[in-house]
């Protein structure tokens, strides 16, 4: 593992719990290469887990689905109980967004996805890691680019513009940097967004109306 900063300074606490030693090192690398961020313990199984991790020890835990002696996901709502506060970005080499919705009601926040594959693009993972830990929920870009919406749904009734938008926020993006890739301006994304809200019935009072429009973007869409 590579050299950590201080345990004092303000960046984003990672913890890694993945059985596949090359892949649990590489994402060690990165996340230790971004003085944004630093990876604060690793475990390669579900006992392995329950041994290092404290709850207030991390602020987001990368968490592989499938376990040599366990269930990442059952790991993770454990974990995430004794630590409500706990952010938990799941990793498999398969779609589970459906996984990610339905555990909705059974834990305190709202669960994020990355594929393995985009997880060691360092880009991806630091933007997921930097925009979950502000409360966004962020899924994989690859399966985003790739959802087309149901017909029927309120979804489908979004204009080709403003569905690209929810895209890009779904993998992390900032309004700022949707703007940039988009050609639009900062004022215009927001606009749209406000607009998203509306069409899909997401009510001003919610804690967080971009996150219940992302959440809504995998109920509704469907990927091949």
């Amino acid at each position: 593992m590579s050299p950590s900063p201080s345990p004092d300074d303000n960046a984003i606490r990672v913890g890694i719990v993945e059985d596949e030693g090359l892949l649990r090192s590489m994402l060690t690398e990165l996340v230790n290469q971004n003085p944004a961020m630093r990876v604060v313990g690793s475990a390669g199984g579900v006992a392995a887990a329950r041994a290092t991790f404290r709850p207030g020890m991390c602020d987001i835990m990368l968490m592989d689905v499938e376990l040599g002696d366990g269930n990442g996901v059952a790991l993770g709502v454990e974990l995430q109980r004794e630590d409500p506060g706990l952010i938990i970005t799941l990793l498999s080499s398969h779609d589970v967004l459906e996984l990610v919705l339905s555990i909705r009601d059974n834990v305190p926040r709202p669960w994020n996805y990355l594929s393995k594959r985009s997880s060691v693009t360092p880009e991806v993972l630091y933007r997921s890691i930097i925009e979950a830990a502000k409360g966004e929920v962020i899924l994989d870009p690859e399966l985003m680019d790739r959802s087309s919406p149901r017909d029927g749904t309120p979804m489908a009734a979004l204009s080709p513009a403003r569905l690209q938008v929810l895209r890009l926020v779904a993998q992390g993006f900032s309004n700022q940097a949707v703007a940039e890739l988009l050609g639009l301006s900062r004022r215009s994304v927001e606009n749209h967004l406000q607009a998203i809200y509306r069409e899909l019935g997401i009510s001003s009072s919610e804690a967080s109306p971009r996150v219940a429009a992302v959440l809504q973007f995998i109920q509704q869409t469907a990927r091949p």
